[in-house]
């Protein structure tokens, strides 16, 4: 016998082999041309009435494999997780369907070929009854080579070691492996106990091939006949996963994270991806109807955006973006809630996460939209959206573009900006105080509108219209708190900047003070409290101030400053005159007004006065000029107790003008008593 002919009868006594031990439940395979015996039975896939594809009678080769170490372990993780969106396998599913698609036509441009290549899309179909879900593409397909390099290993090195410390760490978050080495297929093993790939390659003449498994250690390959061009997945869904069996379950799945795929997606025929992702649209195309509707869809609302931002960028990061601000005013949960769930995080259409912390700052929660890069992988743990770089510099990227967005809006159309700034302006004030690097705390000092000594009532300023307007010489810019316009004009503090015509800004929200407080300079000039400057004036100044004869002597203020010491004793560190006042007898100066402002608001429950009194150590400073001062020097040996009163009424008076007494209530025994010494006398 030929070694021709020899080799024909041994086919054929395989061939009748095989057949005759599946009765029998074992099966001949070949593998590297040795054959090996299993009691794994082949199926009959042609008697699948659910499948077109059979396998080839005529030369039935199958192949049992086993996956590489690294695979094993993953689908160990996979089988034992509990992770509970195990709906992401869809998605996953989907987005290996739309790169196929997407590698097709990249393929074909690259060849410079033109195909009719027919119907692009992904198709999926649901068997309720047999619990079973199908998702098939058209695009490039397989080769046998490439099921065994996608679907049977991980080529990427460390993998082991990263595999082995998600086992050993039982709280591992699954999403944080899903997609890590480019096998997000293996996440239908979340759902199913059996999967079957039916593939079959867009090269001329290509085999079609079945791959199946059942996620344990060894999957098998056998050639199977027609096969269309692209890949299909069946999976045959666990009891305890039956609703992705369900149509409505998987439209639900697919609009959350793939309803802008760039391939249409059927589901049991019908086409259900059918919004437009406007981000990738150049903006001069897209209507104010379109943002209106994709607003409502994106933001789940149904007001209309105010402002919209539609920008990209492909450097340091690439970047699509569609960035709506909210016509409605923010409710008042709105201020509280910290967390940034405004944005929705894509990357090449998919969704990543729905409601993304950490792509923008907290202070633009108020800001909805859909962000997209390419440059984002798929899957992010917890972990990886607090700390990945990738993260924080798409954060700082779209915030100053936001910022810059805003400071354009405010110069080209002030009265919208201004709409938009009292409804959010207090998320403004939040990021600067937020802000650790100083110049972005100067590019949203740039946002802020303030009255100002020079504005009308009701009008407001900005830092760059102040800088324009500063007086010769002038090295500061400064600002008063105060509770309103009334108050703050009638300050004593001011009275000595009014006079030489300089500006102040007003802040009558107590949250202002700390704001500026916290900018301190802008565009390298220092932002001060009218506070410290009267305190920095008298500290440049003599000790000594003789304003004329209106005034008191020296020898007269000699004698009158200790008296009053003694009288205030541990309320004051010490009590001194002042150039700096006009109209007003006295004013009160700390070290630091703000810090001293913000300690009584804190803690004055927390201690008693003489306590409060040793921390903040005011001063007291007089204007030896003013009336009351001057009447106080005769008093204080004509009439004692009443100049007492008048001195403690003079202290408390500045108290409250500087801010440093909440409970004015505490003023009105002293006042009273002042009161009736002066009505006995007359």
């Amino acid at each position: 016998m030929s070694s021709m002919a020899a080799l024909k009868l041994f086919r054929s006594q395989l061939i009748r082999n095989v057949w005759r031990f599946k009765s029998t439940g074992q099966t001949l395979y070949r593998q590297s041309n040795v054959i090996l015996s299993s009691s794994v039975p082949i199926r009959n896939f042609a008697s699948n009435p659910n499948l077109e594809n059979s396998v080839n009678e005529e030369n039935p080769t199958a192949e049992k494999l086993e996956f590489q170490a690294e695979t094993r372990m993953l689908l160990d993780i996979v089988a034992k997780s509990l992770y509970s969106e195990k709906e992401v396998f869809i998605r996953e599913l989907i987005s290996n369907a739309s790169d196929a698609l997407e590698k097709l036509r990249y393929v074909s441009l690259k060849a410079g070929e033109s195909h009719d290549f027919g119907s692009l899309d992904i198709n999926i179909t649901t068997d309720k009854t047999d619990r079973i879900l199908t998702i098939q593409d058209t695009g490039i397909g397989m080769t046998r080579e490439e099921l065994i390099s996608n679907l049977g290993t991980i080529a990427k090195s460390g993998s082991k070691a990263f595999l082995q410390n998600i086992q050993q760490n039982e709280s591992a978050n699954l999403s944080s492996i899903i997609g890590q080495f480019g096998v997000g297929f293996y996440s239908c093993f979340m759902v199913a106990d059996r999967v079957e790939v039916y593939t079959k390659s867009m090269n001329p003449h290509a085999t079609g091939y079945l791959w199946k498994s059942d996620g344990t250690n060894e999957y098998e390959i056998i050639e199977s006949d027609n096969v269309e061009r692209g890949t299909k997945i069946v999976m045959y869904l666990k009891q305890d996963c039956r609703e992705y069996a369900s149509e409505d379950t998987v439209r639900n799945v697919i609009n959350k994270y793939s309803n802008f795929v760039n391939s249409p997606i059927k589901l049991n025929g019908s086409e259900i991806n059918t919004i437009q992702p406007l981000w990738l649209l150049n903006p001069k195309s897209v209507s104010k109807e379109q943002h209106d509707e994709f607003y409502k869809f994106v933001a789940n609302t149904y007001d209309r955006p105010r402002f919209v931002l539609h920008y990209s960028a492909e450097a340091p990061i690439q970047v699509r973006a569609l960035l709506y601000f909210p016509e409605l005013a923010p409710g008042q949960t709105d201020f509280y809630d910290s967390s940034t769930k405004g944005v929705s995080l894509y990357t090449r259409r998919i969704l990543v996460k729905k409601e993304a912390e950490h792509v923008l700052p907290k202070w633009l929660r108020f800001v909805k939209g859909v962000i997209d890069s390419e440059d984002i992988p798929l899957n992010l743990s917890r972990e990886m959206l607090q700390n990945s770089s990738l993260l924080r510099k798409l954060n700082q990227l779209l915030t100053n573009k936001i910022v810059k967005f805003l400071h354009d809006k405010s110069v080209k159309d002030l009265d919208e900006y201004m709409k938009f700034y009292q409804d959010y302006g207090v998320f403004i004030k939040e990021g600067v105080v937020t802000n650790d690097d100083p110049k972005e705390r100067e590019d949203l000092a740039c946002l802020l509108r303030y009255e100002s000594s020079y504005t009308k009532p009701g009008e407001t300023t900005s830092f760059e219209d102040y800088m324009k307007r500063r007086q010769e010489g002038q090295n500061d810019i400064y600002y008063l708190s105060a509770p309103n316009r009334a108050l703050a004009e009638s300050s004593p503090y001011i009275e000595a900047l009014k006079k030489k015509n300089i500006e102040v800004i007003y802040c009558y929200e107590q949250h202002d003070e700390i704001i500026l407080y916290q900018v301190k300079t802008f565009k390298n000039v220092k932002l001060t409290l009218v506070e410290k400057e009267i305190n920095a004036a008298n500290n440049q100044s003599s000790q000594a101030i003789d304003l004329g004869v209106d005034s008191l002597s020296q020898l007269q203020l000699d004698s009158l400053l200790p008296w009053i010491e003694s009288v205030l004793g541990n309320k004051v560190k010490k009590v001194k005159t002042t150039g700096q006042l006009e109209s007003h007898p006295c004013v009160i100066t700390v070290d630091d007004m703000t810090a001293a402002r913000h300690f009584i608001k804190t803690q004055l429950k927390q201690m008693d006065e003489e306590m409060l009194f040793s921390v903040l150590q005011p001063q007291l400073e007089l204007n030896p000029k003013h009336a009351v001062i001057k009447k106080l020097h005769t008093l204080k040996d004509s009439n004692p107790e009443l100049a007492k009163l008048i001195v403690e009424q003079l202290y408390s008076n500045s108290m409250v003008t500087a801010g440093l007494i909440n409970d004015s209530r505490k003023l009105v025994s002293n006042m009273n008593r002042v009161l009736e010494l002066v009505v006995e006398k007359y």
